[in-house]
């Protein structure tokens, strides 16, 4: 079984309120078993919503929101972490429950994002990181994918 970012299928949960529809991904997938997600919704956040991004201050040795050293804001400065840490406890939650050993997550993104994330500038800049949902994911030995990996 293999966890897939919803909005990488043509479900509209992305920030905007449109998806990240990926041939490639929906190709890849024709024979295999897999379950929707957005963590950001299971996590209680609406669709649209205003754009968030990991914000790293102090120690910045890592990006495990867990650690207190980062939050996840929305550009109007709305602390959402909270929702960021739900949404990723309920993936993993389903990941458990269908004994998911993948997961092909949204490249880039606070909550799914697992080699680049943007920066928390606002300004389209990426920086080596993780998201809240990959790093949830990946303590749990859940192999890791994005749609640039298919």
């Amino acid at each position: 079984m293999i966890i897939v970012s919803a909005c990488l299928l043509g479900e509209n949960c992305k920030y905007s309120g449109g998806n990240n529809k990926s041939e490639n991904v929906i190709k890849y997938l024709e024979d295999k078993e897999y379950i929707l997600v957005c963590p950001e919704q299971l996590g209680g956040l609406s669709t649209p919503r205003n754009p968030s991004e990991i914000i790293t201050y102090g120690n910045k040795d890592g990006n495990d929101v867990l650690s207190g050293c980062t939050k996840v804001l929305s550009n109007k400065g709305i602390d959402v972490t909270s929702n960021f840490i739900k949404g990723a406890e309920e993936t993993l939650k389903i990941a458990k429950e269908c004994n998911a050993k993948k997961a092909i997550l949204k490249a880039g993104i606070p909550s799914c994002g697992y080699k680049k994330i943007y920066d928390g500038t606002f300004l389209g800049n990426k920086i080596q990181g993780m998201g809240v949902t990959a790093a949830i994911l990946n303590k749990e030995n859940i192999a890791l994918l994005d749609e640039d990996d298919i």
